[in-house]
């Protein structure tokens, strides 16, 4: 079983952590939300017969488990030295958008007692001060819609596994909803002419065969496109080499909507018939 790979999602009440936990479940992991800390070793040793069937794990714990402050370091260690696998998530959030959170739920605070909601907020972030030192990776929720969160966790949590074979995910988005953070190469394709602007192909999205046509019959797009496989080419062998296990590249126009999805496609396409494992997402296609 310790060969396993496993992502404690913690952090900040209100963060995300709910919608991170949901995030990765719909990518295949297996997930405990409010995992017991001190039942942790005991959950692995007795799933350790499932190992053919639960190959990724996620577990969110905080400060819900009154006893999870005392007792996470000691747990994670043993967990190390016995040669488990994991890495640590903390979300955070700023205190503004924590208040303002809070004040459009009816959610209580993990922390009880008389004091205000920002003293309660002020007090679990110094009871986790130690474990947000120790986490691996750090993602402020602050400024991400519930989409961005998402994909987030999972470009963090997928490089934390081992796999001999890099991850490819290739997602198109648009430059008005903001760029995508989990992108490693990020390729701007608005030099295109627009199918927007053609009143036949204004409704229709990328995944249409119209617009796919009308996107690659230019031939600046047709050069571009072969260059830029022509660097991928050059480029993956190396992140392989390096060990990379995760890489997303992303390709953005100015909604997300039609030269992004036929160029995302086309890079999709020409990856998959090298027989790489490769994913295509279309983050803004539905947006526009």
């Amino acid at each position: 079983m310790k060969h396993v790979n496993m992502v404690i999602i913690t952090g900040l009440s209100g963060s995300g952590k709910s919608v991170a936990i949901r995030a990765l479940e719909d990518e295949g992991f297996f997930c405990v939300d409010n995992m017991p800390v001190l039942l942790l070793p005991k959950f692995l040793e007795l799933t350790s017969d499932k190992v053919s069937e639960i190959q990724k794990l996620a577990f969110g714990m905080d400060l819900r488990q009154k006893e999870f402050v005392k007792n996470y370091q000691e747990v994670f260690r043993r967990l190390r030295r016995e040669g488990y696998h994991f890495i640590v998530l903390f979300l955070e959030c700023s205190e503004e958008v924590l208040l303002k959170r809070y004040s459009e739920t009816r959610r209580q605070h993990p922390i009880v007692g008389g004091a205000d909601l920002i003293d309660r907020i002020r007090s679990e972030k110094e009871q986790l001060k130690g474990l947000k030192e120790m986490a691996d990776q750090i993602i402020d929720t602050s400024r991400l819609t519930v989409h961005q969160l998402k994909d987030a966790i999972i470009q963090h949590a997928l490089q934390g596994i081992k796999t001999d074979r890099m991850r490819i995910t290739v997602l198109s988005f648009g430059y008005k909803y903001g760029v995508p953070l989990e992108a490693d190469l990020m390729i701007d394709v608005r030099f295109i002419p627009n199918p927007y602007f053609i009143p036949e192909l204004k409704k229709l999205d990328g995944t249409d065969e119209r617009v796919r046509q009308f996107v690659l019959k230019w031939s600046e797009t047709q050069l571009f496109v072969k260059k830029y496989l022509d660097l991928l080419a050059y480029l993956l062998p190396m992140y392989e080499r390096e060990g990379k296990s995760y890489l997303t590249i992303a390709v953005g126009c100015t909604g997300g909507r039609h030269r992004s999805v036929t160029i995302a496609q086309a890079i999709y396409d020409s990856l998959k018939g090298e027989k790489r494992e490769v994913a295509l997402k279309h983050r803004d296609m539905d947006l526009t």
